[in-house]
């Protein structure tokens, strides 16, 4: 039956298109491991909610920085330089936390290989939004971006999963010496593919910070794509960059154990491929409506951890959570790849990255004193209720519905002046 999906002209005949999918797979699961071994390392040296905060926002920080230099020199260099770079980059970084001593870690040397790994996920990320139009065929992008978003969300499940079985039974240090492992081998499996020439605008010049500028330009002259990323930047802040940091601090307070943390995201995970797939398999006619609706379930992460009486309850409520984030991965990507010229995409991801990311640090950084302020239940109901008025507003924004704009494609001559 799976024989049908590698005929001629379909998505898995594409040899690039499955090297990408197959290191993108390893990547991820490299990437949601992580955490996990980096926040139980932090927590058992005795690490407070503010530490692991900061050091959590380390990494999304040095991101966010370099995101616009990121997304320029993934408009200048073909896009499988960049990744294999970037994989090969945090497998060293990963990998140096292994020669650490557990019983005398020092937070700041965790937050300088943090730092180093954001400004990798800075340049991986942005190329690897852009290189798939290059590989596949436009009447394949959105299901071959949507299957890959698909197997990426599995392996955000494996990811957290793999990571609490190892740091259970083999430590920490064993899983740092995994991720690592997977990101070398996903960067290896990167090297065969053939993306065609760069893409490059000739009548541009050639001035670095000029494109970085552009970028910008782009951006808002796609109104719906700026309300979508700003909207995404204030709830990354006061919602997500809280609840990734109370998360683990209140699971294993309250539960004594890593593994309701590591289960949770993989739930998360889980519902999010279920709800990815029931939304390509669906005809929808606005899918920018559908996915700021849908997204406003994340309330249910937040508002769970407001009262874990169970870890029962608490699986239940993040596996829900999950499906707000389906919509975004069917839709999102696709509509940019559409809607954007190819000489600007790795502005436009990168800006996304920066954008969508800029101010979760704050968050994270100020989880443990809002908490000091507020207390923690209140602060968890406040930031749900927050969530629900940003969907809100965001749909006020002409496109926002439909992912569309109503005027012609970006061009870099004459444009300007119009966005």
């Amino acid at each position: 039956m799976l024989k049908k999906y590698f005929e001629p002209g379909a998505l898995l005949s594409f040899p690039a298109y499955r090297n990408l999918m197959i290191s993108g797979i390893l990547t991820t699961v490299a990437m949601s491991a992580f955490p996990i071994a980096l926040a139980v390392t932090v927590l058992d040296a005795g690490g407070s909610a503010t530490t692991l905060g900061l050091i959590l926002a380390a990494r999304v920080l040095s991101g966010v920085v370099m995101a616009p230099i990121g997304g320029v020199w993934v408009d200048r260099l073909p896009r499988k330089t960049i990744l294999i770079l970037s994989d090969g980059f945090r497998a060293i970084m990963g990998s140096v936390v292994i020669f650490i001593n557990p019983e005398n870690i020092s937070m700041i040397i965790l937050g300088a290989i943090v730092i180093l790994m954001g400004i990798s996920d800075a340049f991986g990320g942005p190329a690897a939004g852009a290189i798939i139009p290059s590989i596949l065929p436009d009447h394949l992008l959105p299901s071959g971006n949507v299957l890959r978003g698909i197997a990426l969300k599995g392996s955000t499940i494996a990811g957290p999963g793999i990571a609490g079985v190892i740091v259970v039974s083999l430590g920490t240090h064993a899983t740092y010496i995994a991720t690592s492992f997977f990101f070398l081998l996903g960067a290896a499996l990167l090297i065969r593919i053939d993306e065609g020439p760069v893409v490059a605008n000739p009548d541009k010049k050639n001035q670095f910070v000029e494109e970085m500028r552009e970028g910008l330009r782009v951006v808002w002259y796609y109104k719906w794509i700026a309300a979508m990323i700003l909207m995404a930047s204030v709830q990354l802040m006061l919602v997500i960059g809280v609840e990734d940091v109370l998360l683990p601090v209140i699971t294993k307070r309250d539960f004594g154990t890593a593994s309701v943390f590591a289960t949770s995201a993989a739930l998360f995970s889980a519902g999010g491929a279920i709800s990815a797939v029931i939304c390509i398999k669906s005809k929808v006619k606005n899918p920018g409506l559908v996915s700021v609706v849908v997204w406003g379930l994340f309330i249910l992460a937040p508002l769970v951890l407001a009262f874990p009486s169970s870890k029962s309850i608490i699986f239940i409520a993040y596996f829900a959570a999950g499906f707000s984030v389906g919509p975004w991965e069917a839709f999102w990507a696709t509509q940019v790849q559409r809607e954007v010229p190819a000489e600007y995409q790795g502005r436009v991801f990168s800006i996304d990255y920066m954008g969508s990311l800029g101010l979760m640090p704050l968050g994270m950084a100020l989880a443990g004193p809002l908490v000091n302020l507020f207390g923690e239940r209140p602060l968890l109901i406040g930031v749900a209720v927050f969530h629900l008025i940003v969907c809100a507003v965001v749909l006020l924004v002409p496109g926002v519905k439909e992912m569309k704009s109503s005027r012609p494609p970006y061009s870099s001559i004459g444009e300007q002046s119009q966005a």
